[in-house]
């Protein structure tokens, strides 16, 4: 299958805020195949790195493009974000919301969203308010909204967080039958037990500096980085930690 907004490519990226660098001359590359993840612990650049991976944020120094097109219109590109809004509609209703805002024609909406609505689990929810949900059903009514715009590069901003074991095991499920469907997902996280069981590669990042690329087979088995070996056993990388 192939992903028009692949491969991704960061060179050399750099963002500031003020005196405040919050991605230092970052550079990968992210390609077809399993899920991808953005690994590291929290405050260390991940989610404007995937802001800038979606081309919601130009970067202050280096580029970004898109299947070799550096045009930052998102085209068949998703994002959900790690802290998603609900309309103030029913579940069924932000997911139509979201199919309008695509070329799906009018007559063919209510079958999309059924489908939609089973994919994600939340058939038996879709008249149901859409903020009274729990935290791992609106994570769910997000992921619809994404899928909704057909995306082949679909972005997620910690996709599990404040989730109990339940809500996460079905989120998971979405994103490994997305990948497994041939939908590229590029997620951040600060789980490693988490990228372990969804990554195909990981990209180690820890204030605001890419510490090491690689497979995850290789990343958990045999990581070189010290400060990698570090944050598996649990330590705490600081903003001090050079």
């Amino acid at each position: 299958m192939a992903i028009a907004n692949l491969p991704l490519i960061l060179r050399n990226v750099s963002y500031r805020v003020g005196e405040q660098k919050l991605l230092d001359d970052v550079s990968l590359t992210v390609s077809s195949g399993a899920p991808t993840a953005i690994l590291g612990p929290n405050g260390a650049g991940k989610s404007t790195l995937l802001h800038i991976a979606m081309g919601l944020m130009r970067p202050t120094s280096g580029s970004i493009s898109w299947g070799g097109c550096s045009e930052t219109t998102p085209h068949r590109r998703a994002i959900v974000f790690q802290r998603p809004v609900m309309l103030r509609r029913t579940v069924r209703g932000n997911i139509i919301f979201a199919l309008a805002q695509t070329d799906c024609p009018a007559e063919a909406r209510e079958g999309r969203l059924q489908s939609l609505l089973e994919k994600v689990g939340l058939t038996a929810l879709a008249d149901r308010p859409a903020r009274r949900l729990s935290g791992g059903e609106q994570k769910r009514v997000a992921l619809a909204r994404a899928l909704a715009r057909d995306p082949d590069l679909l972005l997620l901003d910690e996709p599990t967080a404040d989730l109990d074991p339940a809500a996460t095991r079905a989120v998971e499920a979405i994103i490994a039958d997305a990948a497994a469907a041939g939908m590229k997902i590029l997620m951040v996280s600060h789980d490693a037990a988490q990228v372990r069981r969804l990554a195909g590669d990981i990209h180690f990042l820890v204030n605001s500096r890419l510490r090491e690329s690689a497979s995850a087979a290789t990343f958990f088995s045999e990581t070189a980085s010290p400060l990698a070996q570090s944050f598996l056993r649990g330590d705490l990388l600081t903003e001090t930690t050079p």
